[in-house]
């Protein structure tokens, strides 16, 4: 079994951000959201279906709080939703886009309490034998991916 058969890769929920779609830019810049025109194959990927927008797509670009539990590691970043966005995606046996196309991709790894406890980047290719290692450890709960350069959040990943 490869180590992205054994892996869930799960998109933000959908329904959080779906009352923004559509919505004015002027009423979007009253939440602290900005509307983006994607220009670029790669750099906007979509935090619900794990894949990077179309050129053309408009996203939402927001503050989000993907790590809440109470713990000094308790964190919120800035992240991209594609206001075309229909379902959350979860990718059982597969690396996402989102992670795949990726130069490197960071992967911080949590206990069940939040608390992070081991952490590393992974070059493009490398991504789902550094997720194997993490996951050989009996105390990492889950993993949070996110970018290396910018360090935003990209996707949870459990254990199937």
């Amino acid at each position: 079994m490869s180590a992205s058969q054994s892996y869930v890769f799960s998109g933000l929920p959908l329904e959080p951000f779906r009352p923004l779609f559509g919505l004015s830019d002027e009423a979007l810049a009253e939440r602290g959201v900005i509307r983006r025109v994607v220009d670029s194959p790669t750099g906007f990927p979509s935090r619900v279906e794990l894949e990077d927008a179309q050129v053309g797509d408009t996203v939402l670009l927001l503050n989000y709080e993907h790590q809440p539990a109470d713990t000094p590691f308790r964190a919120r970043h800035a992240i991209f939703v594609n206001e075309k966005a229909q379902a959350t995606r979860r990718a059982v046996g597969e690396l996402p886009g989102a992670l795949a196309i990726r130069d490197a991709v960071s992967l911080r790894a949590f206990r069940e309490d939040g608390m992070m406890i081991d952490a590393d980047f992974a070059p493009k290719g490398e991504v789902e034998a550094a997720i194997a290692r993490f996951f050989g450890q009996p105390d990492v709960a889950y993993l949070h991916a996110h970018t290396v350069g910018w360090g935003c959040y990209l996707a949870r990943i459990d254990r199937a």
